[in-house]
């Protein structure tokens, strides 16, 4: 096996066998070139999109592009999809297969691409045998991210402003209960404010001595028996009229967020329509093809030359 290895002799095999060989690469070439034609693989074209995602919050440890391209790769855009361009009709999926399902995602899985770049942004790619159809998904797909995500932060600011409109609503009741008592300590006890009330009240009575006027000795006996609560009552309304007055600014700013229209992504590079192939690469195909073969051909023809290497004995002539 030695000697095959060796520069002279490699020459003369190559002589020798010259014509062999010069069949197999022209055989190759022509094979290779028939069956990576649109006859045998069906050209696609593909179209592409960069993009930054934006105006949205990441869950948990996924930062926003990792959770950015599991919104892209989510079930109900990639339906979505299917559903608009017919893709199982324009793919040649078999339509009344028993696993049809299964054929049109691993279809839109090798024809539809999510990936990152090095600087965390997306890239969406796809390939189609129509151009146009090509650029299409990938506008589409942007599309139907946009009305996901969305959709996602109507949800969840839905649910804030349930919460809201639940403690308002008790906090508004609480308050409307405690101006009720007060309402009443004013009416029918004549508390009005306690501070300013109590100070002229003990003017007048300790100016007035034995003959303090019933009102004032009335008004003293309710501010002595009534007047602590009041005053507990105004401190409880200013607080808890802040506190609603914060939870109400919240409020807004969820409703705020709730009836926002954003646009969740940047588009960085946009899609177009390509007006070259993409696959197969031909030429590729038919220079890996036949130098493979033409590789192969050598060792076999190493192989046939060195009979010994194979340990196969030569037949012996009858005499």
């Amino acid at each position: 096996m030695d000697n095959f290895f060796n520069s002279r002799h490699i020459i003369e095999i190559l002589i020798k066998w010259r014509i062999q060989l010069a069949i197999v690469v022209v055989g190759t070439v022509l094979c290779s070139a028939i069956f990576s034609s649109p006859f045998f693989i069906t050209p696609l074209y593909k179209s592409d999109a960069v993009i930054y995602p934006s105006n949205i919050s990441p869950y948990s440890d996924e930062n926003v592009t990792e959770q950015s391209v599991e919104l892209l790769q989510s079930r109900d855009i990639r339906d979505s999809v299917v559903k608009k361009f017919n893709l199982i009709e324009h793919w040649e999926i078999d339509s009344t297969s028993k696993i049809v399902k299964t054929l049109i995602q691993r279809a839109y899985k090798d024809r539809v691409v999510f990936s990152t770049t090095p600087y965390e942004a997306v890239k969406i790619e796809v390939w189609d045998p129509s151009p146009q159809t090509a650029s299409d998904i990938v506008n589409s797909i942007l599309d139907y991210y946009n009305l996901k995500v969305r959709k996602l932060q109507k949800d969840k600011f839905k649910e804030v402003l349930g919460n809201f409109d639940f403690v308002l609503s008790k906090k508004k009741a609480y308050l409307d209960s405690l101006k009720l008592r007060a309402d009443e300590l004013g009416t029918k006890y004549g508390i009005l404010e306690y501070s300013n009330q109590t100070r002229e009240v003990m003017r007048a009575y300790l100016s007035g001595g034995k003959t303090n006027s019933p009102e004032v000795l009335r008004l003293k006996k309710n501010l002595e028996e009534k007047g602590i609560e009041m005053l507990l009552l105004r401190d409880l309304m200013g607080m808890e009229a802040g506190s609603y007055s914060n939870l109400k600014y919240d409020a807004d700013k969820a409703l705020f967020n709730y009836n926002r229209n954003y646009s969740y992504v940047n588009v960085l590079s946009k899609p177009i329509t390509p007006d070259k192939k993409a696959y197969p690469i031909r030429w590729l195909i038919v220079s890996l093809s036949t130098i493979t073969t033409f590789v192969l051909s050598l060792l076999i023809i190493g192989l046939i030359e060195n009979r010994h290497f194979l340990k196969i004995p030569a037949k012996k002539h009858a005499v």
